[in-house]
């Protein structure tokens, strides 16, 4: 199965009623349905229906008696809400997770790889000052092989 990669940035708003608008590159992909949930770092993490089942399909083979894994599957899963865009591309970001990652109007919208993250517009400024440095001083590989 070939997965197309979600990249790029975008700026949409949180409309009063919590929607937002996809980027219109990405919504044709995600027409079928999101799952939208807590990420790391206080963004969301969008993922489409398959990819999250995919995901959750890896942890069935986790080991429950793991207080780690029980731990990050509670509230992973937990705040995950299932969403299916309108007509316009919207979705609805629940107040849960809207809270969580402290989003009230503006957003920026980041492909990362397998998923969509959305952060606060400002939450994402002060991230990539304080990252940017580190990821230009990088001098060894990250992923070996890869660059």
């Amino acid at each position: 199965m070939v997965h197309v990669l979600f990249l790029g940035t975008y700026t949409p708003r949180l409309d009063d009623k919590g929607r937002m608008i996809l980027p219109a590159k990405f919504r044709e992909r995600l027409a079928g349905g999101v799952v939208i949930t807590r990420g790391q770092e206080r963004c969301l993490y969008v993922f489409t229906q398959a990819d999250f089942d995919g995901v959750v399909e890896q942890w069935q083979s986790s080991p429950t008696s793991s207080k780690t894994v029980r731990d990050y599957q509670r509230f992973f899963l937990s705040g995950a809400s299932d969403e299916i865009p309108d007509k316009q591309g919207r979705v609805t970001v629940p107040p849960l997770l809207r809270t969580y990652a402290g989003i009230t109007g503006d957003c920026t919208v980041i492909g990362a790889g397998n998923r969509l993250e959305i952060w606060d517009t400002q939450a994402w400024e002060t991230y990539t000052e304080e990252h940017e440095q580190s990821f230009a001083d990088l001098s060894e590989e990250v992923v070996p092989g890869l660059m």
